[in-house]
C-alpha cells in the first residue's frame, strides 16, 4: 500500500524527472501585432508549431509523442465544439481548460502511469492584439493565461530572462518583420540555458526558423500560414 509520503516522494521525483528532460527544448515566442499572432521557434527535422482551428495554433516543448497526443486531442476537441455549438464558441480556454488540463493532471498524479513530458503553449487571435490570448499549460495540468505575448523555454529562469526582454521590447504596432526580428532575439535568450551570453550549441546545430502566422488580415475563413 502506498503511503501519503511516498506518493508525494513519487510526484517530486517525476517532477524532476520531466524538468531534466524539458531543459533541451527549443523556446518558442508568442506575439500578438497588428498583423496577427506569430509563433516562433527553431527547429530541426519535426514541426513544433501547429493549427488547431480557424483562430488557433498551439506549439510545445518536450516529447514528440506527447506533443502529438497533446495536438490531436486540441483538434479533435475543438472540431467537436465547433460542430456542436458555434465557430465562435470553439476558444482556447475551452480547449486548454476543458479537454487538456484534466488528462495531464490526473497521469501527473498517477504514479502507476507515464505522465506527460510537454509544456505548450496556446495562441488564439482575437480582433486588435489586445484582446489576443496566450495559454501556457504545464506538465501537471497547471495553465496560465497571458495577454498580447507569451513564451515557454526548458527552464524556468530562461523563460524569466525571456519575459523580461518582451516586457521591455514588446510593440503590437511593430510589422511583421519587426516582430520576428524580436522573437528571434528572444529566442536566443531562452537558448542561452546556462545565461552565459552563448545559445546552447544542441539547440541551434542543425535548426533553422519556424514560423507561423494567424494571419488578422485576411478574408481566408482559414487564418493559419507558415511564413
Amino acid at each position: 500500500m502506498i503511503s501519503p509520503y511516498d506518493w508525494q516522494e513519487s510526484v517530486h521525483q517525476r517532477a524532476g524527472y520531466i524538468e531534466a528532460r524539458l531543459r533541451g527544448g527549443s523556446p518558442v515566442i508568442g506575439l500578438g501585432i497588428t498583423d496577427g499572432v506569430l509563433l516562433f521557434t527553431y527547429r530541426k527535422q519535426v514541426r513544433k508549431v501547429y493549427e488547431v482551428y480557424d483562430r488557433l495554433a498551439f506549439s510545445a516543448i518536450g516529447q514528440q509523442a506527447d506533443v502529438e497526443s497533446l495536438r490531436l486531442t486540441a483538434v479533435d476537441f475543438a472540431h467537436q465544439e465547433g460542430y456542436s455549438r458555434s465557430e465562435e464558441d470553439v476558444t482556447i480556454g475551452r480547449v486548454v481548460g476543458f479537454a487538456l488540463s484534466s488528462p495531464l493532471r490526473r497521469a501527473f498524479g498517477d504514479i502507476t502511469t507515464a505522465p506527460f513530458v510537454i509544456n505548450a503553449l496556446f495562441a488564439e487571435m482575437n480582433r486588435t492584439p489586445a484582446d489576443d490570448l496566450f495559454f501556457k499549460l504545464r506538465y501537471d495540468g497547471d495553465f496560465e493565461v497571458h495577454h498580447q505575448y507569451a513564451c515557454i523555454a526548458g527552464t524556468p529562469e530562461a523563460e524569466e530572462r525571456m519575459t523580461t526582454l518582451l516586457v521591455s521590447r514588446y510593440d503590437p504596432q511593430m510589422d511583421l518583420d519587426a516582430a520576428r526580428s524580436l522573437a528571434d532575439e528572444v529566442w536566443r535568450v531562452g537558448a542561452d540555458r546556462d545565461a552565459d551570453g552563448t545559445v546552447d550549441s544542441s539547440l541551434m546545430q542543425g535548426a533553422r526558423q519556424e514560423v507561423a502566422l494567424l494571419d488578422r488580415r485576411t478574408a481566408r475563413e482559414r487564418k493559419f500560414r507558415h511564413l
